[in-house]
């Protein structure tokens, strides 16, 4: 479990396929000591497990699964990354509950700085865009964001500078996927209204 508050924003290093998985190897400022072998790590917001680890750097196996359903198809050596390490129980909860199970990606449509701010608007696919509200919460990258407005298939997200210079958001230009996390309280509701 994650908070959606980004720690650090690594760097790819190696993107190794494998097929239809692969291994990607991230350069990271991260207390690295802490994050042992075996442990999750939340990079753009899915949720991985650290496979290897050296100075200043760490592995992830990507699986099939995971590279359908998010943007790293897309990524490269050199591309900003969003790291978080989980949330512990004693931890206070600053952004809103992210599981790092990434329900699909967004892609870019508008990038609009109005005063100190930027505006993103994503479109999403319709089963995406049913589990948005206004001002509800969802993850893009791993970052927790409160939705601004929301349509059919699109939303926008207004990023204060802070945020902006502390995540991959800094980089993101029209046409750039996302990985996108809808809220998981929206998600149980609106299965258990179905099963109904």
């Amino acid at each position: 479990m994650f908070t959606g508050l980004i720690e650090d924003v690594g760097k790819v290093h190696r993107w190794q396929m494998r097929r239809r998985s692969g291994i990607l190897t991230l350069d990271a400022r991260l207390l690295l000591g802490e994050l042992a072998i075996g442990s999750s790590i939340a990079v753009n917001g899915v949720c991985l497990t650290v496979v290897a680890k050296s100075k200043g750097r760490f592995s992830v196996d990507i699986s099939p699964e995971t590279l359908e359903r998010t943007n790293f198809k897309e990524i490269r050596p050199g591309d900003p990354v969003n790291l978080e390490r989980p949330l512990r129980l004693s931890d206070r909860l600053g952004g809103h509950l992210v599981t790092g199970h990434i329900d699909g990606t967004a892609v870019t449509e508008e990038v609009e700085k109005k005063g100190d701010f930027i505006f993103f608007l994503f479109r999403v696919s319709p089963p995406l865009s049913s589990l948005l509200v206004p001002k509800g919460s969802v993850a893009v990258d791993g970052i927790s964001l409160t939705v601004n407005k929301c349509e059919k298939q699109r939303f926008s997200v207004a990023i204060i500078p802070f945020t902006l210079k502390h995540t991959n958001l800094r980089v993101r230009r029209v046409g750039d996927k996302v990985n996108v996390e809808t809220d998981i309280i929206g998600k149980y509701v609106r299965r258990f209204l179905r099963l109904k």
